[in-house]
Formats: C-alpha cells, sequence, structure tokens
C-alpha cells in the first residue's frame, strides 16, 4: 500500500536548488508559514513577473490544436497575462523600469511568432496539472514538477521535452533541471523520450538541444539529495553554512519586516517586495539569477 501522498516530502527542480544553494533559503522558501496568516512566503521580482508571464503564454497554445495556436496574436495574450504582474504585483517601483522589462517579453514573443519551430508541431499534455510520482514510497517522496512543452514526434511516437528559458544567460549544462523533467516526463506518460532542449527566447531563433541524461544516473542522483532533504526536515535543522548568504538573506529581511506585502499568491502564499531592490543593490543580484524560479 502506497504511502499517504498529503504527508509525503515533495521535492521539486526549484525546492531543490533552494536547499542546494542554501538550507535556510530552503526552509524560508518551502517549509516556513508566518504565524499570522498561516501562509508561506514569495518574493516577487521584475525578471520572476517577465518569466512567468511568457511561460504563461506559451503553455497556453499547448492546449490548442496545430492548426488554433496562432491565431489570436501572442502579443494580445500578452497584454492580457501582464496585468496579473503589473506595478507592485510584479515588483515593479516604476513605471519606466516596468516598460523595460514587458518589451522584453514582447521582443521574445515576436521571435517565436516569427520562428515558431516546434510549436507548430502537435504537442503532448499530461494530465496532472502539477506531474508527480514516488521518487522513494519507502520513505515517502515524491518528484513534481512542470513541463513547459512536449513536442510529439511522430516518428517514432516519441516526446520532446522542451524548456522555455526567459533569461539573459544560457542554461548550465550541470543543472539538475533536465534530469528532473526527464524522470517527470518518463514516470508521468507512456511515451519515451528522445530528445530534450532548451529554448534561450531572448537569445535565440532556435532550441539548443541538451544530450539527453541517463536515466538511472539521474534517478540516484535526485534521489541522494531528496533523502537530505527529508531528513534536514525530519530533524528541522537548516542552517545556512554561511551564517547568512545571498540566498536566504532576501527572506530574512521579510522576517525583519524589511519588505513590503503586497498581496496573495496564486498558490496562496504571502506575495512580497523587496525595498531594497529598487536601489538596484545584492538583492538585484539574487533575483537575477533565479528569475525563472516557481513555488511548486
Amino acid at each position: 500500500m502506497a504511502p499517504d501522498k498529503f504527508s509525503a516530502t515533495w521535492v521539486s527542480h526549484s525546492s531543490i536548488c533552494d536547499f542546494q544553494h542554501c538550507p535556510r533559503a530552503y526552509y524560508l522558501k518551502n517549509v516556513y508559514k508566518d504565524p499570522k496568516t498561516n501562509h508561506k512566503l514569495q518574493i516577487v521580482s521584475p525578471p520572476l513577473a517577465l518569466g512567468q508571464t511568457v511561460h504563461a503564454v506559451l503553455e497556453s497554445l499547448s492546449m490548442l490544436s496545430t492548426e488554433k495556436r496562432f491565431q489570436q496574436p501572442l502579443l494580445e495574450l500578452f497584454e492580457k497575462e501582464w496585468k496579473n504582474v503589473s506595478g507592485k504585483k510584479g515588483g515593479f517601483f516604476d513605471a519606466q523600469t516596468e516598460e523595460h522589462y514587458k518589451e522584453r517579453g514582447k521582443e521574445m514573443l515576436r521571435r517565436v511568432m516569427e520562428h515558431p519551430g516546434p510549436l507548430m508541431n502537435k504537442a503532448v499534455k499530461i494530465k496532472e496539472d502539477l506531474p508527480w510520482f514516488w521518487l522513494s514510497e519507502d520513505d515517502a517522496i515524491i518528484l513534481c514538477g512542470k513541463i513547459d512543452w512536449l513536442e510529439y514526434i511522430e516518428q517514432d511516437d516519441s516526446v520532446h521535452i522542451i524548456d522555455f528559458k526567459t533569461g539573459k544567460n544560457v542554461e548550465d549544462g550541470r543543472s539538475l533541471q533536465l534530469p528532473i523533467y526527464y524522470l517527470l516526463v518518463h514516470y508521468c506518460q507512456k511515451r519515451k523520450v528522445s530528445k530534450i532542449s532548451y529554448w534561450h527566447l531572448q537569445l535565440r531563433e532556435s532550441l539548443d538541444e541538451q544530450r539527453l541524461p541517463d536515466l538511472q544516473d539521474s534517478y540516484d542522483s535526485i534521489e541522494k539529495i531528496a533523502r537530505k532533504i527529508k531528513l534536514a526536515r525530519k530533524l528541522e535543522h537548516f542552517t545556512c553554512p554561511e551564517g547568512g548568504c545571498r540566498y536566504c538573506e532576501p527572506y530574512e529581511s521579510i522576517l525583519r519586516g524589511e519588505a513590503e506585502h503586497v498581496g496573495q499568491g496564486t498558490y496562496g502564499h504571502d506575495i512580497y517586495i523587496l525595498q531594497h531592490t529598487k536601489d538596484g543593490n545584492k538583492f538585484e543580484e539574487y533575483v537575477e539569477e533565479d528569475e525563472e524560479s516557481v513555488i511548486l
């Protein structure tokens, strides 16, 4: 009999990265709840608002048949989605900064409209809103995560994993993101994975295909990290190795009352913006690097 999924430890790419960067940051982002509201914390920033909006527009296309995907201009969809992050809801302190990020988003979507590539082909949709599987039933650990796009390859009835990137930098090949997505797609739907790629929307008109990870090696490495996370949660041991670093300090600033609460997020998190970012200090550096992270 499988353990109760509601009492299991859930891990995702973003939460694993949090833990690897700083256990204290992992705790403040994924475990801690404000005793006044019983809600978790989330920091919004312009790069994050940009990434979420572009992803929302492109994800909506996968729900349409190929002949209907580009009937409505993507920029119209973008304008509608942008309303959800406009102003302080997206971490914008002034209209000039917001317009800068908004134009970056439009530029990416123009590139997609001019060079749609695999988005014109058939796509596979995993039924669950949040795909997941038991990484370890014995330890009650679940791996979860959303996949940006699954292109259907008719020639061999396989799928091609595509991950959209909205940042300014090329993704590090050592990232665990693709191995995690490989596991999720392998265990959450029936077709084999034949290809896996990044699409750096701000930099490229085409995809950057990556080497397909080894399935067993991916499983073993992710399970090993997940066990460490479960142990830390059991022992309630979440210490920053530096006694305060750029990953946990933005969240510590919320606890010190130095951030501004701007509302509640889609997943029920209390949303904050950092006053420090308007001065362009170290917290801006933090959010730029982590610009596409999401709460899962």
